[in-house]
């Protein structure tokens, strides 16, 4: 390899492949990330090359790394204020690229293997929206206009990733049992048809108008919106509503959870509509709510003070 920080430029670019025959650092890359999705490609793109940049201020080849390269990567990620969460996903990234590395022969052990991953919380950092706080967000995005309005209910009332609703095409729109429906790309590659609220749907048909092809939230060249874009929509929305700004368009799936399970629907079908792998995940996102609205202290007063 010819410079120490391959890694940092590496590029993932969909359908660029390598060879067949692996003899770099970037081509264990390349390989590695192949096997994902969009979002979690450039998810993982961006861990391996800070990996990679990190590496190359000290002259280390990226399949010459040791374990103590790994940990000193990790003190200095948790010193620029990085979150347990995304060291975690970072540690993930660097461990599966080393994994693909080792099963080519690339190398002959994981710098990864014994590091000590950093605890996650089992709680959300912040409760979701409340009812009232969604309410007053779904009213703001109305009056803001079809396309705000579109992109809050399939975040707040359907659950979507904000990469699932800005890909939504208008082909994939449909009628199921009397159902308005939309077929979604998930995470992983698979294929979902989703049911959208009369909310919902009126929303997307005010957006597409007469448009009978391309994506539902097109710009005004005709491509879809991306996520960065989405998320600067959000954040406006918020402020007009009152609310934080610094909700995300993760908030807002967050918010649908914790609705979701405060409307009463059974843990398996709001992880299922979440698409969520793990019913933990879907727990998490209530706990911190459920936690403080059911605390002991509440109990314990009120009997302290009975007469």
């Amino acid at each position: 390899m010819s410079a120490p920080a391959a890694l940092s430029t590496l590029t993932t670019t969909p359908g660029k492949s390598p060879g067949v025959r692996l003899s770099t650092a970037d081509d264990v890359a390349a390989a590695f990330l192949a096997g994902y999705g969009k979002a979690t490609r450039d998810a993982y793109g961006r861990d391996l090359r800070a990996w990679g940049a990190f590496l190359g201020s000290l002259g280390v080849e990226p399949l010459q790394a040791h374990r103590v390269h790994v940990e000193a990567f990790c003190r200095g990620c948790e010193a620029d204020g990085v979150a347990p969460s995304t060291l975690a996903r970072r540690l993930t990234a660097i461990s599966g690229f080393y994994a693909y590395g080792l099963d080519e022969g690339l190398v002959d052990r994981s710098p990864v293997a014994r590091v000590r991953r950093p605890k996650v919380s089992d709680e959300s950092a912040r409760p979701g929206l409340d009812r009232l706080e969604l309410r007053s967000l779904l009213c703001a995005a109305e009056a803001d206009g079809a396309r705000s309005a579109a992109l809050v209910c399939l975040l707040a009332l359907n659950g979507l990733r904000v990469s699932e609703a800005v890909a939504a095409e208008i082909g994939e729109l449909g009628h199921e049992r009397g159902h308005r429906t939309l077929r979604i790309l998930r995470k992983g590659g698979k294929i979902a048809t989703v049911p959208l609220a009369p909310r919902t749907a009126a929303a997307v048909a005010l957006l597409i108008g007469d448009r009978e092809q391309g994506p539902i939230f097109a710009t005004r060249t005709g491509r879809a919106m991306d996520r960065h874009a989405a998320w600067k929509v959000i954040r406006r929305l918020a402020r007009s509503a009152g609310l934080t700004d610094e909700l995300s368009p993760h908030g807002l799936r967050h918010a649908f959870v914790t609705n979701a399970l405060e409307a009463g629907v059974p843990l398996h079908l709001v992880q299922e509509a979440a698409s969520h792998a793990d019913p933990r995940t879907t727990i998490r996102y209530n706990r911190r709510r459920f936690s403080l609205d059911s605390h002991a202290t509440y109990a314990v007063a009120a009997f302290v003070a009975a007469e």
